[in-house]
């Protein structure tokens, strides 16, 4: 992990054991334990708050290349004015005219009959 063999480990442990004491050792270990969960914590939230600064470096240079693509698109390709607007080039729709009032129509429901037919 940190460049620490298994034989430094126990080395280290026996002078612990030798220092604080067989009766206060788990005590200094709780402690250890808490200091060790407490840089955990800081170095993930360091490492989360350099990954957003990463994200948004990346997002920025992407937006520049977006926007420097985009400029090189409409210089090489300039606006045209359209000609006419969509619609007024369409034919006017034929709307077949209802009557104002339903009780004048002869019938009231359908076409009216052609001149051959009846």
């Amino acid at each position: 992990m940190f460049g620490v063999d298994s034989t430094e480990l126990v080395v280290v442990a026996l002078i612990a054991l030798l220092v604080i004491g067989p009766k206060d050792l788990p005590k200094a270990m709780r402690v250890v334990g808490q200091w060790v969960g407490r840089a955990r914590g800081m170095a993930r939230h360091f490492r989360s708050g350099f990954d957003a600064m990463m994200r948004d470096a990346e997002l920025e240079e992407m937006e520049k290349k977006w926007r420097e693509e985009n400029e090189r698109i409409l210089r090489d390709h300039p606006f045209a004015e359209p000609l006419a607007e969509p619609a007024a080039l369409a034919p006017p729709a034929e709307v077949p005219d209802a009557p104002a009032d339903p009780s004048t129509s002869s019938s009231g429901t359908g076409p009216p009959p052609r001149s051959g037919e009846e």
